[in-house]
């Protein structure tokens, strides 16, 4: 009988001994939590970690710490690390008193967009509408990831609720006047683009959609003023550099264009953003045009390695691979005004049997008027002329170079004209010449010429 007491006794004490634990763990754990909160207010980031790291060492399914150790890596600026604790957090956790939902999701939605997870941010954007639907912004970052998606009507739709709800909401009437003038509603764009600057003038992310509306209407002037002024917005400087440089390209300003373009690439430290490669991909076209063929290269190379089947650049580095083991087209490519003019003068000479009486520099390399080259010129008889024209442009050559290239021929009084060009010649081109007195040399003929003469 003593036996069964002390049996029961100690079920009883194991008992009572349990029930103190979780008590105890009951109030203590959401001090402790406090105590997270409290050291992130203060700006101890580590210590906030390291107490968050502890509680869930004892306790992996308390969702609340990994909330708030989230959020102390967001102090800590680690938000990769905050998106992975949010992640557990959206896939586990009950939200209510403790774990605010709408909170949360504002804060997740952010690290989403952050890390360019479109639709993951789209769905908690969604969510947050039922949340807050009165809340015009929402609406407004529905709008803008599906105008990202190329989804142009629904983002115009929801582009308009934010506005529907908010009248004086700058960047929607802006992003709603940019997708106007895309389907060619121009009175309502400029309406709309209009009412942004006037409602903000200092949301500078509107000036980045005049400027596109400008660029695209060819007035490349005041674009570049326009972008000029949205590169105050942090969100839009690296878009709005990219876009400034292109419209100095489109002018033929590439001095003007490469220290944009290098600003743009600078922006993004990782490297790792599309905008990023089309900053590089501009970069090495404009130094193709002006014959610096490595550092085109290097950008290139770059791109590829980030994504192989980013535009032409795969078709672009084969190219260059051939022109990099051959000194002759190389220095064709490369070399300065001067030099350039005396390797087509001898190509002229030792390839085409040809006498240059006048050589000029062009802005897509030289033109030659010559004649033929005979030893036996001793009765000094009148000579036929030919026109020489070089070209090294990035760019295939059209019919319109063709036409130009005739006309200057019977302006000079030549009798057939020589079209050498290192990109070659587009089938248009092509056809055009057919039946035409003139000749055109493409880029393989173009080397045998150049390693015929020395050059």
């Amino acid at each position: 009988m003593e036996s069964v007491q002390i049996a029961i006794m100690v079920v009883l004490g194991a008992g009572v001994a349990s029930l103190l634990f979780f008590v105890i763990k009951s109030v203590t754990a959401p001090k402790k939590i406090e105590g997270i909160q409290k050291l992130i207010k203060q700006g101890k980031t580590s210590q906030a970690i390291k107490l968050a790291k502890q509680i869930l060492a004892k306790d992996p399914g308390n969702y609340l710490a990994h909330y708030y150790l989230g959020r102390a890596y967001l102090a800590d600026n680690r938000s990769e690390l905050a998106l992975m604790e949010y992640k557990i957090v959206n896939e586990n956790a009950i939200f209510g008193e403790g774990l605010p939902e709408l909170t949360f999701r504002k804060e997740v939605s952010g690290l989403y967009l952050k890390f360019n997870q479109q639709q993951d941010a789209l769905r908690e954007f969604l969510l947050l509408t039922k949340l807050e639907p009165q809340n015009a912004e929402n609406f407004y970052n529905i709008g803008k990831i599906y105008e990202q998606q190329n989804r142009g009507d629904t983002a115009l739709g929801f582009f308009q609720r934010a506005v529907a709800l908010n009248k004086r909401h700058a960047k929607a009437h802006a992003a709603i006047g940019l997708i106007l003038y895309h389907t060619k509603q121009f009175t309502e764009a400029k309406k709309e683009i209009d009412l942004s600057l006037a409602l903000s003038p200092e949301t500078y992310s509107s000036y980045y959609y005049l400027g596109k509306i400008l660029k695209e209407n060819k007035d490349f002037g005041a674009a570049v003023k326009a972008f000029e002024k949205a590169q105050r917005d942090p969100d839009y400087r690296q878009k709005a550099l990219i876009e400034r440089g292109t419209c100095f390209m489109l002018v033929n300003r590439i001095d003007n264009a490469i220290p944009d373009l290098q600003r743009a690439i600078e922006q993004d430290k990782d490297g790792s953003k599309q905008d990023t490669l089309y900053a590089r991909y501009f970069l090495a076209s404009c130094y193709e045009k002006n014959r610096r063929i490595e550092k085109a290269i290097e950008q290139w190379e770059i791109i590829y390695k980030k994504n192989h089947s980013f535009r032409d650049v795969t078709a672009k580095l084969t190219e260059y691979k051939d022109i990099q083991s051959n000194d002759s087209l190389k220095d064709y490519l490369t070399s300065g005004t001067e030099e350039f003019m005396e390797i087509c003068k001898r190509a002229a000479l030792e390839s085409l049997s040809m006498s240059t009486q006048t050589c000029e520099p062009t802005k897509w390399g030289c033109q030659i008027i010559a004649v033929e080259h005979k030893s036996d010129d001793w009765m000094n008889m009148r000579k036929q002329l030919f026109l020489l024209r070089f070209y090294r442009d990035a760019d295939p050559l059209e019919d319109s170079a063709i036409r130009e290239t005739l006309d200057k021929m019977k302006e000079q009084n030549c009798t057939k004209a020589y079209i050498l060009a290192s990109a070659g010649f587009t089938r248009t081109a092509t056809g055009f010449a057919e039946n035409r007195p003139v000749e055109l040399i493409g880029k393989e003929k173009l080397e045998q010429l150049l390693q015929k003469s020395g050059s």
